[in-house]
Order: structure tokens, then sequence, then C-alpha cells
């Protein structure tokens, strides 16, 4: 009877465990790229690409230097990060300012081009979060950076290679 409770307690413990596994979404592919000053304000972070099983892509920007319950609006814009007027490719969740971060699930552009993983590590793009989505504020770039192929361009370094960008 000792040896039926202790086996019973042992099936129960391994369904308690198995209801804990999380199976991850993610294939563990990866790339982060950095995202440097883009004004005044001292903002900078890293953005991340992760693969997702199903091909798309999340897209996660985590800025150091933002405060508030701000909601700071982020691009991905065709072309690097110095090109004047650069397209908006995909408008992305906007960065909580408290918490300094955002997550977007991606799987089109904004003209409806599906877009994978493996498309976004070649794209000629960079990422831009701006201070607001309207008024002047619009054309302050806290932080930016290239991804994809852009990241090989030379760029002037440091704020003055940032350009203005697209934004409606």
């Amino acid at each position: 009877m000792k040896n039926v409770f202790g086996f019973l307690g042992l099936a129960f413990l391994a369904i308690a465990c198995q209801e804990n596994v999380q199976v991850s979404e993610f294939t563990g592919k990866q790339t982060a790229y950095a995202l440097q000053k883009g004004s005044m304000y001292d903002v900078s972070g890293v953005v991340t690409l992760k693969e997702r099983k199903d091909g798309t892509t999340t897209i996660l920007v985590e800025l150091k230097g933002t405060t508030g319950d701000s909601r700071l609006p982020v691009h991905l814009h065709l072309g690097d990060l110095s090109i004047n007027g650069a397209d908006v490719a995909a408008l992305l969740t906007p960065v909580v300012g408290e918490m300094g971060k955002s997550e977007t699930n991606i799987d089109r552009l904004a003209d409806e081009t599906p877009v994978s993983y493996s498309d976004l590590v070649k794209i000629d793009a960079c990422i831009k979060v701006h201070l607001s989505d309207t008024g002047t504020e619009r054309n302050v770039i806290l932080a930016a950076g290239n991804i994809g192929t852009a990241v090989s361009k030379p760029t002037t370094g440091g704020r003055v290679g940032v350009s203005v960008c697209k934004s409606e």
C-alpha cells in the first residue's frame, strides 16, 4: 500500500510539473542592433529581432533614459538612419516611458507586404524612436539605429547622422 501512495505521489508531481512547462514561441534565432542617441535627450538602447516558430518576428525595443507615462512612437523606416524623409515601413508599438520597453509582433509591413524574420535581417532599414507622434516634437528622434543590411553602411556618427523622417 505504501508503494501505491508513493507511485501516486510521483505521478501527481509529474502531472503538476507538466502543466507549468511553457513551450517557447521562438526558434532561438535573434539579432540585436544598437540604438544611438538621436537628439539632446540622453536616450539610447537596443532593438532585438526574435524569430517566432511561424517565421514572423517579435521586435523588442529597450531604451535607457526614458521616464514617466509617455508613449514614444517607434517606426521602422526604409533606408539607413541618415536618409531625410525616409518612408515608414511599419509602425511599431510605442515605448512606454516608465518601462522603456516596447514589443511588437510583425508579419506585414504598412503596405501589406508579408515580412518574415529572414526578410527583416536582410532589409535596408532603420528604427527610430520619436518624442511624439504630433506637432514639432514628432521630428525629435530620441534614439535610432540601422538594422539589416543598413548596419554595414557608413554613418557620420552620433546624432548628427540621424535625419528627420517622414512620420505621416
